[in-house]
């Protein structure tokens, strides 16, 4: 990383955060993963998954949703890495992933909400 004078010094050396802050590209990555979630059926939907495995015309019953509104949810949070999906038969399952970065916002959302996991 090559070396910023800041304009202002205000009695604080910010060379070792300059030094250790990623690059742009990951915090792009991040806001792309935020982006998802900027939507509150996709956190209902997201938050479902991470605590089940259900098929869109189930999600699309407990969301009240049309299914190719879902649908549309799913292949967005797929996209993304925070949902996986599976298929048995003429059916598709979908469930979060077991990714860190998944497990991160399930908890992080909770967190947010002041809620606890449930345990079906």
């Amino acid at each position: 990383m090559e070396q910023h004078t800041l304009p202002h010094q205000h009695g604080q050396s910010k060379e070792q955060l300059l030094q250790h802050m990623p690059a742009t590209e990951n915090f792009e990555l991040v806001s792309a993963i935020f982006k998802q979630l900027s939507d509150p059926s996709r956190i209902r939907i997201f938050w479902i998954l991470c605590h089940c495995e259900e098929c869109v015309i189930n999600i699309s019953a407990m969301m009240e949703m049309s299914s190719p509104a879902v649908a549309h949810h799913l292949r967005l949070l797929r996209s993304s890495g925070l949902i996986e999906s599976r298929r048995d038969g003429k059916e598709t399952y979908y469930r979060a992933s077991l990714s860190k970065k998944a497990q991160s916002l399930h908890k992080m959302i909770e967190e947010m909400m002041e809620i606890s996991c449930i345990q079906l």
